[in-house]
């Protein structure tokens, strides 16, 4: 079923999901590329009081390295949700940062 794909490069979420989004770039012959910078002096985000806080503290925490997006389809690899704040941020990271799909 992903054989009919547009998928440029995989990208997973920092730290944890790094191995999970290897495996899938390996599976399905696409590149594998680090597109996020941690900021490892930024708490766990999902934790923080209110939306507004979790919102920027996500865009604190990770930095998009625009080269490793920018006129591609990217498939971001996370390997948890817990509130869908951090995903709905970095989608639109990785968009700001010039990926044509996400």
């Amino acid at each position: 079923e992903w054989s009919q794909h547009d998928i440029d490069v995989v990208v997973p979420i920092p730290d944890s999901s790094r191995s999970t989004a290897l495996e899938v770039a390996l599976n399905l012959g696409l590149t594998y590329r680090e597109g996020f910078v941690k900021n490892r002096y930024i708490a766990r985000t999902f934790i923080m009081p209110g939306q507004g806080v979790r919102k920027r503290s996500v865009r604190q925490k990770l930095n998009a390295i625009d080269l490793e997006f920018k006129g591609k389809n990217v498939l971001l690899v996370d390997d948890s949700i817990v509130r869908g704040t951090t995903s709905e941020q970095i989608v639109q990271m990785a968009r700001e940062a010039g990926a044509n799909k996400v």
